[in-house]
């Protein structure tokens, strides 16, 4: 780790190019905070969510200390530039914000006797054994929330064991989304100590970009299919399968003509990582297709001038340019296909999705979202497919079809309200923690219930 550093210095630059978020505060990387003012107070909650899903997460846990533990102070770390943007919204006045430290003994013990957090609280699956090793010797209580780990990535962990155990086994408190979760983590050595569900349930969409999403929908006639967080690969694979539509099999419309899913359905490209935004917009018009992007349209998307069928009309699809603005995106779709479930990547999180009342059509690969892509099929809001091809004519299936839509969009809603929970759950269980631990406990002024004192 220590010999890699210039190299990472090297990966920072280059991918500075692309997102200049990248390039700030470089030296944070390796524990040097010059400007970074630290804290004195002995009261600073720290929280990593190393990147934009779980930065999400994190904003529901957060919100639940706060209102339990008055006067807190967040350090809010990162690993990526769109996590730490999206962080930026979480701070307040007196809050903390920085780089993860590289995982070296010296990166560590700088970071944590600069910031002297009261506890650590890992978002999910960052797990790095110098890290945890170094709040182990300053007595720090390190915990890792929201817990996930599938099963390909427990073998991966498992081929460097030696390493893997100790760290795990040295964290204070892990806390599970799933019993399957649960089972891999314990069989790494973590202590668990309960499996408390998935925060990302608890998380609100953007209620004005949700609003705005449907209010844009109304304006316009066609059904809207998005591929969301799609990654490499994707877009072209779903460009390809609709150019090679052409005049579709029978679709029921309100005209019941038979057309192609390309006239029949508006197509939404909302990209995972925005350095692949220009790429996208190439790729979209490589393939043939007119193209409409966000950032052309800030009063929402026009319908087309000339008719949806006419030959010399190139179809059009949208391209979804922006940071931030998902709940708009899922406002504006009647269905989702699924970015990372068509490569095999793991899959995007589809919370947001039924949170939003959007269903979603998923290819085969949701090995890092597996419980709660099984809990949506079985749920009704989702559907598996086994590739692209089948995901296209899913999608425009449901979308035209206002009766399967209808239930397909209560059913996201009705799964997305029954798994709420685990914020109350997990503030809980970190707030007693603090009670426990002499340290938190003399700092945080908290007494064996997890309360202020009256």
């Amino acid at each position: 780790m220590w010999l890699t550093q210039p190299l990472l210095r090297l990966k920072l630059r280059r991918r500075g190019a692309q997102e200049p978020g990248y390039l700030l505060a470089m030296d944070e990387h390796f524990g040097h905070y010059a400007s970074v003012a630290p804290p004195f107070d002995g009261n600073t909650i720290w929280v990593h969510a190393v990147s934009l899903g779980e930065t999400r997460a994190a904003a529901v846990l957060v919100a639940g200390l706060r209102a339990r533990i008055p006067g807190m102070r967040l350090l809010l770390t990162h690993g990526t530039a769109t996590g730490r943007a999206e962080g930026t919204q979480l701070l307040l006045a007196g809050d903390l914000q920085a780089w993860q430290p590289w995982d070296t003994p010296g990166a560590v013990q700088r970071f944590l006797a600069h910031f002297q957090p009261r506890i650590g609280i890992l978002m999910e699956t960052e797990i790095w054994p110098n890290l945890v090793a170094g709040c182990a010797q300053r007595g720090v209580p390190l915990v890792l929330a929201n817990a996930r780990l599938s099963e390909q990535s427990r073998r991966k962990t498992l081929k460097l064991a030696w390493l893997a155990r100790p760290a795990y086994r040295a964290l204070s408190a892990v806390w599970a989304q799933t019993q399957d979760d649960c089972a891999r983590l314990a069989s790494l050595g973590a202590p668990v100590q309960g499996v408390f569900g998935n925060l990302k349930f608890d998380a609100t969409p953007d209620a004005e970009q949700l609003a705005l999403g449907q209010a844009w929908r109304q304006r316009f006639a066609r059904p809207v299919v998005m591929l969301a967080s799609s990654r490499e690969g994707e877009e072209a694979a779903l460009l390809q399968v609709l150019a090679s539509f052409g005049p579709l099999a029978l679709v029921n419309t309100a005209h019941t003509a038979t057309i192609s899913v390309v006239h029949e359905v508006q197509w939404l490209i909302v990209p995972r990582h925005p350095q692949r935004f220009e790429s996208v917009a190439a790729l979209i018009e490589q393939q043939g297709f007119a193209l409409l992007r966000r950032s052309s349209w800030p009063d929402g998307p026009l319908p087309r001038l000339a008719p949806a069928d006419a030959p010399s009309t190139r179809p059009t699809v949208w391209l979804g340019d922006s940071l931030g603005e998902m709940a708009l995106y899922y406002g504006l779709a009647d269905v989702a296909l699924l970015g990372g479930s068509f490569e095999p990547l793991g899959g995007q999180n589809l919370i947001e999705a039924a949170a939003c009342g959007c269903p979603v059509v998923m290819g085969p690969h949701t090995f890092n979202f597996a419980d709660a892509a099984e809990q949506a099929l079985a749920a009704g809001a989702a559907q598996r497919v086994a590739d692209m091809t089948q995901g296209v004519q899913a999608a425009a299936k449901l979308a035209v079809d206002a009766i399967a839509l209808a239930g397909a969009q209560h059913a996201a809603d009705a799964f997305a309200r029954s798994q709420c929970g685990a914020s109350e759950r997990l503030t809980q269980a970190v707030v007693q923690l603090l009670a426990d631990h002499p340290i938190s406990k003399k700092s945080l002024h908290v007494n064996s219930h997890g309360q202020p004192p009256t």
